[in-house]
């Protein structure tokens, strides 16, 4: 582990330096037994990500019922789509609370103001009547609607209306707000889904007051349908509002939990919705993630983009519920009405549906079921080996930079540990993953100049031939690698939490871990890189004038830096090209390495190894390729992605990065021999 020594590059005593050596390398045992420790954790986890391996495709029904609104036969539309997709392999569909709205669209009910209610009645119109008049369509299913319907505006007050011999509610309110008052799910929508073979998926909102008793009725007719999920609709969960007066919140997991339901997570939301995080905590986590495609996208795209996005969403991120829009669209260009129904069927079905291509990494269309949640067993003790083995290892790296207080840091290193399992407290344990995410690749870059310098101050120690420092370059690239990488299991078991994986809760400092081992391995660089010591180095850098040229690279690089943050994290918009070419790298070879890996770090790592090895100024584009071993940790950094297939992306990087590099060795190497041949002759002639 230790490449080299600190010799002749500070002004430590012997006495100090040779017993730093000595404790570092017991501090080097301490990260490994450290990492030993973290094996039980990472297993559990993983075996947490295969419990669940089920995938549930959820229509939106009253997207279905508001399209056939644009039909002649509303009715004969909605079933033929529910057949098509079935056939496809939508197998759940989501029922909204009810409103008037929509039982007008699905032909239950007929809604009229008063002036249509007295044309209905064959007189004149009473002068500031706006309340709302309802008449039922079909006699058999009034009692069902009924009453829901006196329920839902008792309030207001109800009476009983007819005209022209069918029965109907006079209702205290204007038809504006009537029609937006939400009631419970239709049930006999909801019986005719379940015939057909549908999964039952409610939509709940927070926008009435929380009645215990009537949600208690909801639940139970839910449970008898069959439901195991529901997803909430609108900013806040049901029962938000009310949670401060009378603990609905409370009320509402219990009456969930009684009938076995759990909830859904809607992922990418402006804001998570309020009161989420408690009553999933409520629920024991029982909670799926759901990805959803909006109307707009929807509209926009076509099957085979559609069905990558779907298999990303099941294989990348963990999601288990796809949510499906089909909002009906006029277009004015062509005098139409556009609903993407056959989109989304072509997508899910056939030998490039998004069926077959997650069935091909094991998932199976189904009802969606939590996570089993796994534990290591003394769970406390693995933690606290991964906590020391941290530990050690953020020491190790400060002691690369100030060797003399290795010791002191380590102590309060090992207080901090301590508190940090005493405490089990989420905030610590993502301090403390974030310190050890970026002290790996920072160390792993720190030894390597290190080890490069002493080689350097050693003339003949550097390899003579190009082959020589072709196998340097590669063994030194994968053993640097491997200790940058060594920040992984830590991470892992650091957050080794169901949250994190839900994200309920999400690593934070990504930007932090994306700048400071770069401005940590260069500023070690300048330091240690070259010079008789640290001081000298210091001075040199301090009387260099400031030019013209060095303000434009500074801006550059400033540029650069901005751009590089901006694309860190889910929050980056990629172009359409990028789009393009990632859907060729997930096509090619399953799994797609990052970018910044294997088409910018580890290229410019390999290749500024080779140039290291024979002249110093290879050091600038080691510095460069930090990008590379940085993002290996981060790729772990992202919880919701599955362990293997992080791992996956990370190796794939660095073959593919080796092999780019290698290339890029290769033209350096002929323009080496050629400058060698002509243009070193050519200016002594000059």
């Amino acid at each position: 582990m230790v490449y080299g020594t600190t010799r002749g590059v500070t002004a430590v005593p012997q006495w100090l330096e040779r017993w730093n050596r000595s404790f570092a390398k017991w501090l080097w045992v301490v990260v490994l037994i450290g990492l030993v420790g973290t094996l039980p954790l990472i297993y559990a986890r993983m075996q947490t990500e295969a419990s669940a391996k089920k995938v549930e495709f959820v229509m939106d029904y009253r997207d279905l019922l508001q399209a056939s609104m644009t039909q002649p036969d509303p009715q004969s539309y909605v079933d033929k789509q529910l057949t098509l997709l079935k056939s496809a392999g939508v197998n759940a569909m989501s029922v909204y609370e009810s409103t008037l709205e929509e039982l007008v669209w699905a032909g239950e009910v007929s809604v009229f103001g008063a002036q249509q209610a007295a044309m209905l009645e064959g007189k004149l119109p009473q002068v500031g009547d706006n309340r709302t008049y309802l008449l039922f369509n079909k006699p058999e299913d009034e009692v069902v609607y009924r009453p829901m319907i006196e329920a839902a505006f008792a309030a207001e007050g109800v009476s009983g209306w007819s005209a022209q011999g069918r029965d109907g509610l006079l209702i205290g309110t204007s038809p504006d707000y009537a029609t937006m008052r939400a009631m419970q799910p239709n049930p006999l929508a909801i019986q005719k889904l379940r015939d057909l073979g549908f999964l039952i998926v409610p939509r709940l909102s927070d926008r009435l007051p929380y009645n215990d008793e009537e949600i208690g009725r909801w639940i139970d007719s839910f449970k008898a349908n069959g439901v195991t999920r529901i997803i909430f609709d609108g900013d806040a969960v049901t029962g938000y509002s009310n949670q401060a007066a009378q603990g609905s919140l409370n009320l509402f997991a219990e009456r969930l939990k009684q009938a076995g339901i759990g909830i859904g997570a809607i992922e990418n939301l402006k804001a998570p919705q309020k009161g989420f995080g408690t009553l999933s905590k409520l629920l024991d986590y029982d909670v799926v993630r759901v990805h959803s495609v909006s109307e707009a996208e929807m509209s926009a795209a076509n099957p085979s983009t559609l069905a990558d996005r779907f298999l990303l969403a099941v294989k990348d991120r963990n999601l288990r519920m796809i949510y499906l829009n089909a909002m009906a669209a006029k277009d004015v260009s062509k005098g139409q009405i556009n609903v993407p129904i056959d989109t989304i069927a072509k997508s899910l079905a056939g030998p490039d549906g998004a069926i077959k291509q997650i069935g091909e990494f094991g998932f199976v269309p189904g009802e969606a079921h939590a996570f089993d949640v796994h534990k290591a067993p003394v769970e406390k003790l693995w933690k606290a080996l991964a906590i020391l083995g941290a530990v050690a290892l953020i020491a190790l790296t400060i002691g690369l930079f100030i060797p003399a207080i290795l010791v002191p840091v380590t102590i309060i290193g090992l207080i901090g540990g301590a508190g940090v399992l005493a405490l089990s407290s989420s905030l610590l344990d993502q301090a403390l993953a974030l310190a050890t995410a970026i002290a790996a690749p920072t160390a792993a870059m720190a030894l390597l100049i290190r080890w490069l310098r002493t080689k350097h101050d050693r003339k003949d120690a550097l390899p003579r031939s190009a082959w020589a420092r072709l196998g340097g370059a590669i063994l030194l690239y994968v053993r640097t690698s491997v200790i940058s990488v060594f920040a992984v299991p830590f991470v892992i078991a650091l957050l080794n939490d169901i949250t994190y994986e839900l994200v309920l809760q999400q690593f934070r400092g990504v930007s932090l871990l994306h700048l400071a081992p770069i401005a940590l391995v260069a500023l070690y660089a300048v330091l240690y890189g070259y010079g008789s010591s640290v001081r000298a180095n210091v001075v040199n850098l301090l009387k260099q004038p400031i030019t013209v040229l060095w303000v434009a690279v500074i801006a550059v690089v400033g540029a650069m830096g901005m751009y590089y943050l901006s694309r860190t994290g889910n929050g980056g918009a990629a172009s359409g090209l990028e789009l393009q070419f990632r859907s060729f790298l997930e096509s090619t070879f399953g799994v797609r390495p990052r970018t910044k890996e294997f088409l910018l770090g580890h290229p410019i790592f390999l290749v500024g190894l080779f140039i290291a090895l024979r002249y110093r100024w290879g050091l600038v584009l080691i510095v460069a390729a930090t990008i590379g071993q940085l993002s290996m940790v981060d790729t772990f950094a992202h919880i919701h992605t599955p362990v293997y297939l992080s791992a996956m992306r990370d190796l794939l990087g660095l073959a593919l990065g080796g092999a780019i590099g290698l290339v890029g060795i290769a033209v350096w190497r002929i323009v080496e021999v050629l400058w060698q041949r002509y243009g070193s002759a050519a200016i002594r002639r000059a």
